[in-house]
């Protein structure tokens, strides 16, 4: 009995010192995501509810600042800016990588290269890409509008201003379309790789088309493939900041240009506003949350059907 006694303390000795192991691993994340993540969404959410310059003691306010910005203008500009990006980029995103993903799935010459190529966007600078993305597409010295200009004849009046009024949106989808396609399209060649051959040759045997092998094979088959891209793309399309700032010219942004982020940080850091900053933050996380839920709910959903 208390040779048994010994072991079990023995063992319990010993799982101590794993678990300490373990802790000691992990510690250095978790304090990271501590000090960096979640204080500072702790301080955000009780900031929202005071009004503070970053330097004087915080007031509470209550909700006035929630209700200030539903009346702010700008705000609400840039809201509408954010959800337009948003919806034009998820599914346009998704059908050119899907697309590409089907057409590299198949054994075609330099398929290799091609996969390689359609990344670099993606692994490349983003201060990088964005100024030759401005290169590109200058008013007058750009490419594009010489090409509009020279070979389709548009009046030098008619030009496309491509990162001033209601263009700049517009700019800012082609370009994280052209720059975020390769890296969902890698995503995608997965999800196609691990879809069973028996179900095309069953499909086959059935007498499906191209079209039908899409829609009732290899569209479910890549369902959880495309939840997983919807919502890493849903979230990172509400973050938008860095693509917004450089392709829009610096801090001094627009209405047309401005985007929920970049509308924070000014709040935050230019006008040291941060229990206004804060209250936007707090919106844009109940946004994120809300599409996010609703997202897993209908993924649940039809996975139960």
């Amino acid at each position: 009995m208390a040779k048994n006694t010994e072991l079990s303390a023995a063992a319990k000795k010993r799982n101590r010192r794993k678990n300490l192991v373990a802790y000691a691993f992990i510690a250095p994340n978790f304090i990271g995501f501590a000090v960096f993540t979640m204080i500072p969404i702790v301080v955000a959410f009780g900031m929202a509810f005071c009004n503070w310059d970053g330097n004087n003691a915080p007031q509470f306010t209550g909700l006035k600042n929630f209700i200030d910005l539903f009346q702010d203008t700008f705000f609400l500009n840039s809201l509408v800016n954010t959800f337009l990006y948003s919806i034009g980029t998820v599914p346009l995103t998704i059908a050119v990588a899907l697309g590409l993903a089907i057409l590299l799935n198949q054994k075609i010459r330099g398929r290799g290269v091609f996969r390689a190529i359609s990344c670099f966007p993606y692994v490349s600078s983003i201060i990088a890409v964005t100024t030759v993305w401005r290169m590109i597409f200058h008013s007058s010295k750009g490419p594009v509008n010489n090409i509009l200009y020279n070979a389709f004849h548009v009046p030098k009046d008619d030009l496309p201003q491509w990162f001033t009024g209601h263009l700049i949106i517009l700019s800012y989808i082609l370009f994280s379309l052209w720059k975020s396609m390769g890296y969902y399209m890698v995503i995608y060649l997965a999800g196609l790789q691990g879809i069973s051959g028996e179900l095309y040759e069953a499909s086959d045997l059935d007498g499906a088309n191209v079209w039908q092998k899409f829609r009732y094979v290899t569209w479910p088959q890549l369902r959880p493939t495309t939840f997983f891209v919807v919502i890493i793309m849903t979230i990172g399309c509400f973050k938008i900041y860095d693509t917004a700032v450089l392709l829009a010219g610096g801090s001094n942004m627009s209405t047309s240009a401005m985007v929920l982020v970049a509308f924070i940080y000014q709040e935050a850091f230019t006008k040291w506003n941060m229990g206004y900053a804060s209250a936007a933050a707090i919106i844009l996380f109940l946004i994120v949350l809300a599409v996010t839920l609703f997202q897993f709910k209908n993924e649940s959903k039809y996975a139960n059907d």
